[in-house]
């Protein structure tokens, strides 16, 4: 696949990621590769940057394209014969253009990755891992099922959600003992959220709203 296509995808991907918050403060930045699986880097950045011009402030990038497409960050190259890319997220959403487009607002996390893909994984609409975040951004109910209310409780507090019915909210988190223990999935489908826990998972996350950090926790 050309990187020109790449770079066309980059740019039509589903809309709707970032804060509309404004003023000055701090963004996050985070590089991984391979699903978060290794941390390369993470520190904050000012608010008021574009994500491109945060990540070329703290890391050797390289950009192709006039600079709206990033071709190697800290010497790890994309390869698109290899399929093996650079692919980020704004507050847990796949971006929705050029990372030259978009300018950070205070609390923002910009997360970089590099991956391998296929053509059925090119795409990641959403991962868990800058949980709370896609939930805070709107209203969410807590689903539990077979679980104490206590704990359902403790994760609406980390996302301002509330526990009861799903109709009530936009996004969804669904704990349950039907699923494994340790069980995480985040779906999207347009601007609504979903994500599924196991009780351990949520346990886990109830004591620390870090504990999912850097994961996909998605079914593909």
């Amino acid at each position: 696949m050309s990187r020109a296509l790449l770079v066309a995808l980059a740019l039509v991907l589903l809309p709707g990621c970032g804060h509309e918050r404004t003023g000055s403060g701090s963004a996050s930045l985070w590089v991984t590769r391979d699903r978060g699986a290794t941390v390369l880097a993470t520190t904050t950045v000012p608010a008021g940057l574009t994500a491109m011009q945060a990540l070329d402030r703290e890391l050797d990038l390289k950009t192709t394209y006039g600079g709206r497409f990033v071709q190697s960050i800290e010497g790890i190259d994309g390869d698109a014969s290899k399929q093996r890319d650079w692919f980020w997220f704004l507050n847990g959403i796949e971006a929705d253009r050029s990372a030259a487009d978009y300018r950070l607002h205070a609390g923002d996390v910009e997360w970089w990755d590099f991956r391998h893909w296929t053509g059925a994984t090119m795409s990641v609409p959403v991962v868990v891992g800058a949980f709370p975040e896609p939930f805070i951004e709107s209203t969410t109910t807590i689903v539990p099922v077979g679980v104490p209310r206590s704990l359902a409780t403790a994760i609406a507090d980390e996302v301002h959600g509330v526990v009861g019915a799903k109709q009530a909210a936009q996004n969804v988190i669904v704990i349950s003992s039907r699923f494994a223990p340790d069980h995480v999935r985040i779906s999207r489908s347009g601007d609504r959220y979903r994500l599924e826990l196991g009780t351990e998972t949520a346990r886990q996350l109830a004591a620390n709203v870090a504990a999912l950090r850097f994961q996909y926790g998605v079914g593909a």
